[in-house]
Parts: structure tokens; C-alpha cells; sequence
């Protein structure tokens, strides 16, 4: 589960600090079947967010801007976010996950993450 940070030694100083926030964060994150992970993947172009049940190891809903609907939608990156959030929440609620554990796997709770989370609470995903 933990990453090694030796081994990716020639990896640029802001991405070594993020896998460091997000080993940090993983030792008191964890998705049961109750209250799954809500994990947020965030690239410079996409955003992906799964709902993982970390127990048995399976992944309950999932949602990103790669899908074509949302590829070809309106609005600026952040707008997307929210969308991904609200999609991943209904998809969530489908599976019938209520709460989750919020997981921004290292990255900073603003723009993008923030958007997507607020997308999610405002569709009904509690966390």
C-alpha cells in the first residue's frame, strides 16, 4: 500500500511531496463496506474519482472526465469537477453507499478536489 519514495528518485520535488502527503494520509484512511474511500485522481487535463471498498479490495463506483459526456461538456476544469462529483455520488448512491471517507490522495482540498467534493455532498454523498 505504501510507496517508496527511493525508488523514485528522479521524480520532480512536487511530486515526491505529494506521494509523501498522500503515504501520510493513507495510514488513517481506510474504505470499509460501511463507509467506503472516495479516492480523487487528478492529472493537469483530467479528474477521476472511485469509490473504493478497501476490505475486499473493489472498486463500488467511478467517474471522470474521460467519459464522453463530460468530455464534451461546458464550463472550465473546476465546473467538470463538480460534475465528476455529482456523477460519482449518484452512481454511489446506486450501489447504495450513503457516507464515505474523503481520500484527495495528496492534493490540496482546492479548486478541482474541492469542486468535485462539493459536487459530491450536494448530490447527497455524505462525508
Amino acid at each position: 500500500m505504501g510507496r517508496s519514495l527511493s525508488v523514485r528518485k528522479m521524480t520532480a520535488d512536487k511530486t515526491s511531496a505529494r506521494l509523501r502527503r498522500q503515504s501520510r494520509g493513507r495510514k488513517s484512511i481506510f474504505g470499509s463496506a460501511e463507509r467506503p474511500r472516495l479516492v480523487v485522481t487528478r492529472s493537469s487535463r483530467h479528474i477521476l474519482a472511485q469509490v473504493i471498498d478497501d476490505s475486499r479490495g473493489v472498486t463500488l463506483a467511478s467517474a471522470s472526465t474521460m467519459e464522453a459526456d463530460l468530455r464534451v461538456a461546458e464550463g472550465d476544469k473546476s465546473e467538470r469537477a463538480k460534475k465528476v462529483g455529482a456523477r460519482v455520488a449518484e452512481r454511489a448512491k446506486a450501489a447504495g453507499v450513503e457516507t464515505v471517507v474523503f481520500d484527495r490522495a495528496g492534493n490540496k482540498y482546492h479548486g478541482r478536489v474541492a469542486a468535485l467534493a462539493e459536487g459530491a455532498r450536494e448530490a447527497g454523498l455524505g462525508f
